[in-house]
């Protein structure tokens, strides 16, 4: 096969992609993209995600869009795309042309009426007065030396319900070379077999026109439109960043792309690793949030939460397919819940580079089962703080805080009641305080006084998050504790070294709770030691007795 036969077969089997992110896209309620925006969307979308030509604009809608394009178009004119930059205009003769030309544009995308019932009832004209209309148009782009592609608005219906119509006025647009023709399911009304056959009806009739196929998401059909579209001969197909767009949207971009990659021999010149860039940015830019399973670009799309998968993702990559993450510049994870099981809490630790005893890692994964089932969410970068907690938790709680209540509010002094059980009792306490955290502690001190527990005083207080800022983030409370004191040995009453202070942490997603569990822990800590010393006290004496039977005896 010669070079040119090559070329020749690999231009057949590409599909164009212009996307609408910055026109059609921008007609979601609620969206306006300023300037600067539209220029970093275009730089993206040409430059990095390298669709074949985006769509920027309307004319005559506004000074700021008048502002938009012309910022687009210069830096496209610099950067040499700016054939690949395309606005939409009306048939006013010279109106919308000259709108174009004044913001350096070089390309009209003419919204003529694909039905005869748009004409007739929107225009007020005969199908003769609308084609003088768009005739006087594209001639007088053509005397701005202006690239015209042409949109038959409503052609859906029109192509079914007027193909007379339909058939006319694409007649009169080959006559004047226009270079493209779009087709577009304006109300999104087709199904894939409607696709087919209308998509087909045009390129079998007209096969040496550049056809492309613009849907709309009415029936959430659009990306199978598109391949219906595609398979019938269309030449491209339009899409938005997200699906952005009127009432339901329009095509997804990273959908159709992907589809088209995975289930035809056709191929797009798009580069899949920056769709999930430009959908975040679409996301940040528009303020529409973007649905968490939406595919391929959503923030779970590519986690797996049920332990079997993890497991069986471990074992032979039993639950992968073609849709891998790292073609969408993206990563696998595994999410920690209720659902969890041993390897999903492998495959973080792996990610981490933490390595665990057996024995920890079961106690690790109990601690985010518990904290799945009350509905906390469990990040990888949550798990060094459970481990820590863990790894300082006592192996047996001599004391348990059973229950704590705490009130904090503008025009009240904060309060505080809490019951704490100590080898089978349970002793309750009210307080208030100066904070939440110090009427607990008011109340704690209450409570195990009965207990003969002596409360440490609590010498530094920190608080730490995850990175990222999650309000949801578990919550590392680490307490420093004053250590004995002279005194508490039979001494003088002099506060012991710093090297004598002990720490405790708690962890959980809310912050008064975790810092309850490092009171916890401290508690038991105290009463640990206490019993130590008891222990060591009562056996110092036992020997002291046997030296002295010892010594009476011989």
């Amino acid at each position: 096969m010669t070079v040119s036969n090559r070329e020749a077969r690999r231009e057949a089997r590409h599909i164009a992609v212009m996307d609408t992110t910055l026109r059609d896209g921008e007609q979601t309620p609620d969206v306006s993209y300023s300037p600067e925006e539209k220029l970093q969307l275009a730089r993206l979308l040409l430059r990095d995600v390298d669709v074949d030509r985006i769509e920027i604009a309307s004319t005559r809608v506004s000074e700021g869009e008048r502002e938009a394009a012309a910022l687009v178009t210069r830096w496209a004119r610099k950067a040499r795309v700016l054939q690949r930059v395309e606005i939409l205009g009306y048939c006013d003769a010279s109106a919308s042309v000259n709108w174009i030309a004044d913001v350096g544009g070089k390309v009209m995308n003419l919204l003529v009426k694909g039905s005869e019932k748009h004409c007739r009832g929107q225009l007020l004209m005969s199908p003769e007065e609308h084609r003088k209309r768009v005739d006087d148009t594209i001639r007088y782009a053509r005397r701005k030396r202006m690239v015209v592609n042409a949109y038959l608005e409503d052609w859906s219906n029109g192509v079914r319900e007027s193909f007379d119509y339909v058939f006319s006025m694409v007649q009169l647009l080959r006559e004047l070379r226009v270079a493209r023709i779009y087709l577009p399911d304006t109300l999104g009304v087709l199904s894939p077999d409607d696709t087919t056959r209308t998509v087909g009806l045009m390129t079998q009739t007209w096969p040496e026109v550049d056809f492309e196929f613009h849907a709309h998401n009415d029936y959430g059909l659009a990306t199978a439109n598109c391949l219906a579209a595609v398979r019938a001969g269309a030449r491209g197909v339009h899409t938005s960043v997200n699906g952005m767009g009127e009432r339901a949207g329009n095509t997804v971009l990273a959908e159709v792309v992907t589809a088209i990659h995975d289930h035809t021999d056709f191929e797009t010149g798009v580069n899949e690793a920056r769709l999930s860039a430009v959908s975040r940015m679409v996301e940040t830019f528009s303020g529409k949030d973007l649905a968490g399973n939406s595919p391929l670009v959503g923030r779970d799309v590519f986690t797996q939460t049920a332990g079997i998968h993890a497991d069986g993702d471990m074992k032979a990559d039993l639950y992968t397919s073609r849709l891998a993450p790292q073609r969408f510049g993206r990563s696998r994870r595994y999410a920690l819940g209720k659902l969890s099981g041993k390897a999903s809490v492998d495959h973080n630790l792996q990610a981490l580079g933490i390595e665990l005893p057996e024995d920890v890692r079961d106690a690790l994964l109990q601690r985010v089962i518990e904290l799945g089932d009350r509905k906390h969410t469990v990040v990888p970068e949550d798990l060094p703080y459970i481990i820590a907690d863990l790894l300082k938790t006592p192996d047996t709680q001599l004391v348990r805080v059973d229950r704590y209540r705490v009130l904090v509010s503008n025009d009240e002094t904060p309060s505080a009641d809490v019951s704490v059980t100590y080898l089978g009792e349970t002793r309750h306490a009210e307080a208030s305080g100066d904070g939440g955290y110090d009427a607990f502690m008011n109340a704690i001190k209450k409570a195990v006084r009965a207990f003969g527990i002596e409360v440490p005083r609590l010498v530094d207080f920190r608080v730490r998050i995850p990175p990222g800022g999650r309000t949801t983030a578990l919550v590392e409370t680490a307490i420093t504790w004053q250590g004995e004191t002279a005194s508490s040995r039979g001494g003088g009453g002099v506060v012991g070294s710093a090297d004598d202070n002990f720490l405790t942490i708690g962890v959980d997603s809310d912050q008064i709770l975790a810092a309850v569990i490092a009171t916890e822990k401290m508690l038991n800590a105290v009463v640990s030691r206490n019993r130590s010393r008891s222990q060591g006290a009562a056996g110092r004496k036992r020997r002291g007795r046997k030296r002295s039977s010892g010594e009476r005896t011989s």
